[in-house]
């Protein structure tokens, strides 16, 4: 299971890398610097840079708050399908309740 990392390294770190970029030959060697001097891994400073970039539009893609609300959407949607699968049991049963041949 990885490890949680705390989120207020996510904005030291793509400082790091948007401030010194131009210091290094690759962008591989910029990320290897700033997760070594934060303590991190190379691949979450990559995904955070990634996704900086695409948050602040200089690349495309889904943006944070694009994630955030799908993710929100799909578990009001799983909620409200459970909610509705509820009412057509509980329809059922009432119907079943209330029918004159079952008497």
């Amino acid at each position: 299971m990885p490890r949680k990392i705390d989120p207020a390294l996510r904005s030291p770190a793509v400082r790091l890398v948007t401030q010194h970029r131009s210091e290094y030959s690759t962008e591989r060697a910029v990320h290897v610097q700033a997760a070594e001097s934060l303590g991190v891994s190379r691949e979450s400073v990559r995904r955070w840079v990634a996704q900086h970039e695409i948050d602040t539009g200089v690349t495309a893609g889904v943006t944070s708050d694009e994630r955030d609300e799908l993710k929100r959407l799909r578990a009001e949607n799983k909620r409200l399908r459970e909610v509705s699968e509820v009412l057509k049991s509980a329809t059922v049963f009432f119907a079943e309740e209330l029918d004159p041949r079952n008497r």
